[in-house]
């Protein structure tokens, strides 16, 4: 771990292109506002993707395109950065540890591996003292056959690789839940009780190697279909004291994890006014995507702090703000014919900042961009978001 407390330098003042060249795994829209904001601070961004068009390989200084566990691939990595990280957990752990063993890695190998297994995950949070949802493991026939009735009904959730809802049924019986393991091609499962659910918040936040810890303001988001949809900050219906909750235990899952980098932790906020941990992620998340227009610092820029060794200041939320996730179904009319967007209806609103992501082709439920607004009080970003969704035909929230 010592080699991250050696401060990497940008570019202006540092001894060469590879002692301030941040590396991402990763060539998504996060690793594109990961490269921007590694950019404007001054450093050279290397990016390795398969993908010849990925966004953050557009706009890097280098684009290393090749499988993530391609050893040429690696092998450029290592030789042209100073620190490596992460812009999604589905990375294979082994390139992260392939990496880190050479590299200052943030998030390391081993937090990406429980965040990349459900069961492991899991256990985590029970061992950081922080509940999550009465659930079983299903990973035989036998297991299938003794899940406790009581955690019916459920979400049965693929061990691994799931995300955005995908990998994921819901099932009521035990006939649904045979026909939903059998449908998820008998992959490990784990079987989680559904809950009275009152809304969902995130926790962003930002630890280096010295155990330094700070964090975003509480995200309250609205997902449909199992992608998010809408962050509101300030939360509007979390208080203080749940805000302050929330926080501590996404600090203390982070400790458990020895995390360096950024990370984001959900929860479901029950009817009873209950906090309950859904899921984390090892990387900067959809629902902090605000952080660019709405704070003086975003989760890219703590990203890039985390790496090189940078001073973690806690960001300020300067601006109430709404964001609206853009999906690839705004590309398309009733009748499926391919369209574009009113742009210029959406960019005549107060506070409007929009963000497309670059990609070569719209599909549907594909993330295609993202759609911030701010204004002096949460009601007025609020009504101005309404505003936004209704000239891009998304439904109210």
């Amino acid at each position: 771990m010592s080699s991250h407390h050696k401060t990497l330098l940008p570019a202006a003042v540092a001894a060469g292109a590879q002692a301030s060249t941040l590396g991402v795994m990763g060539g998504g829209q996060l690793g594109r506002m990961f490269v921007h904001a590694a950019q404007r601070l001054g450093y050279f961004t290397a990016v390795l993707d398969p993908d010849v068009a990925s966004p953050a390989g557009l706009v890097s200084h280098v684009h290393v395109q090749t499988d993530y566990l391609d050893e040429q691939g690696l092998a450029q990595m290592l030789q042209r950065c100073a620190a490596i990280t992460t812009e999604f957990e589905n990375v294979p752990a082994g390139a992260l540890y392939t990496l880190g063993a050479h590299l200052p890695a943030a998030p390391g190998a081993e937090a990406v591996a429980v965040c990349q297994d459900r069961a492991r995950e899991k256990r985590h949070f029970e061992q950081c003292g922080v509940p999550c949802a009465p659930h079983a493991l299903i990973e035989t026939p036998e297991q299938l056959a003794g899940v406790d009735a009581a955690l019916l009904p459920g979400i049965l959730k693929t061990a691994r690789l799931g995300y955005d809802g995908k990998g994921q049924r819901r099932v009521a019986t035990r006939a649904e839940l045979a026909l939903a393991w059998d449908e998820l091609k008998r992959a490990p499962c784990v079987l989680e009780r559904l809950l009275p659910l009152a809304f969902e918040i995130s926790v962003i936040l930002a630890r280096n190697a010295d155990g330094e810890l700070v964090s975003l303001p509480v995200q309250q988001n609205l997902h449909r279909d199992g992608i998010l949809a809408v962050t509101q900050v300030p939360a509007p219906n979390v208080p203080a004291g749940l805000s302050a909750a929330a926080r501590d235990a996404a600090g203390r899952i982070a400790e458990g994890l020895g995390y360096v980098g950024v990370l984001c932790v959900e929860f479901f906020v029950l009817q009873d006014g209950t906090l309950v941990v859904n899921e984390m992620a090892p990387r900067p998340h959809n629902s902090g995507h605000y952080s660019i227009d709405a704070c003086d610092v975003s989760q890219f820029e703590l990203q890039v702090r985390c790496m090189t060794g940078l001073p973690l200041v806690a960001p300020r939320l300067h601006s109430p703000a709404v964001m609206l996730n853009l999906l690839g179904d705004l590309w398309f009319d009733a009748d499926g014919r391919e369209r574009t967007p009113d742009w210029a209806a959406v960019l005549a609103l107060p506070g409007a900042h929009l963000h497309l992501y670059g990609k070569s082709s719209a599909q549907r439920g594909r993330k295609m961009g993202h759609l911030t607004l701010t204004a002096d009080t949460p009601e007025a970003a609020r009504a101005t978001a309404l505003r936004a969704a209704e000239r891009l035909g998304l439904p109210a929230f």
